[in-house]
């Protein structure tokens, strides 16, 4: 076991690992540590704990010191600095004349490098760009090209639930979603109502899948045959996932035909099969499998 400490440098961000060489260190503390791209500011998200090594990457580096208040300074000015340099950016864009949407900038803490992130329907020739911002900021420019999920994650916005978007306010990293999340929480498959404000599958499919995987499992499929425990055979109707509660056709006298509803724990019926896209009508399935490709298409983008 090796004692870290949990620290992000930007809200919602990946948190990274690092030893807090001695030092009391609390969540919320600011402090001063050196990474790939050079010495930073972040902010404390998870206190001194132990973790296996094997879950950290080595080499393991040392906080270097508490942010003082120098440094917060310093780092609100780099914030300030950040919004000057956007506006340059976007101006020197229009002058080159190139088809990217600058979607932010950043400063490193010791001013080293300025990032600029954006996006593009394809690659982008921005050398004489980086040139001309080079001449202006006279500091180490790189430009990066990001994916639709991350431009959201950045500029965040309101989900079509009313709250703030997930990937923006405490998601750190992208979880893996998929259509099929979606047909197990019976969800209408039209793109439209299961896109986030991204255009890509919504991230909170996963919130509740294993779930639904449990409680599925326990549950016939509509038009499986079933016998109560009354002694009455039928064909599942509909059914109530969260209920746990099956509606079901029976044969009652004279051969008449009653929808009855049943707890699960009532019924007989053999296992239910995995059917990768039962139950989808022409439009929902062509609308499926565009979403499947632009899906697939993002992954691609996005890494």
């Amino acid at each position: 076991m090796i004692k870290v400490i949990g620290v992000r440098f930007r809200k919602a961000g990946k948190v990274y690992y690092f030893d807090p060489a001695g030092m009391e260190i609390q969540t919320g503390d600011h402090v001063i540590v050196e990474t790939s791209r050079g010495i930073e500011f972040g902010e404390v998200v998870l206190g001194i704990r132990e973790v296996e090594e094997k879950k950290v990457i080595q080499p393991l580096k040392a906080v270097i010191r508490m942010a003082n208040k120098n440094d917060e300074e310093t780092e609100q000015k780099n914030k300030v600095r950040e919004k000057e340099a956007f506006q340059i950016c976007l101006e020197k864009i229009r002058k080159h004349q190139l088809e990217m949407k600058l979607i932010d900038a950043e400063y490193t803490f010791d001013n080293n490098k300025l990032l600029f992130y954006f996006t593009a329907d394809g690659r982008i020739d921005f050398r004489e760009l980086v040139k001309d911002l080079a001449s202006v900021f006279k500091t180490r420019i790189e430009l990066r090209q990001i994916g639709v999920r991350d431009e959201t994650k950045i500029m965040g916005g309101i989900g079509i639930c009313g709250r703030p978007l997930c990937c923006h306010s405490y998601l750190s990293e992208f979880v893996p979603v998929s259509i099929k999340m979606a047909k197990e929480q019976n969800l209408s498959l039209n793109p439209t109502k299961i896109s986030g404000v991204c255009g890509r599958l919504m991230c909170c499919l996963k919130n509740e899948e294993e779930t639904y995987e449990v409680l599925n499992s326990r549950l016939p499929g509509i038009g499986d045959y079933v016998t109560t425990d009354d002694g009455l055979k039928g064909e599942v109707h509909s059914v109530s996932v969260l209920r746990q509660l099956v509606k079901v056709v029976v044969t009652v006298d004279r051969d008449e035909k009653e929808i009855r509803e049943y707890r699960v724990d009532q019924l007989k019926f053999k296992p239910r099969k995995k059917k990768d896209k039962g139950g989808v009508n022409d439009a929902e399935l062509k609308a499926l499998e565009a979403l499947e490709k632009k899906e697939g298409k993002s992954k691609l983008n996005d890494n």
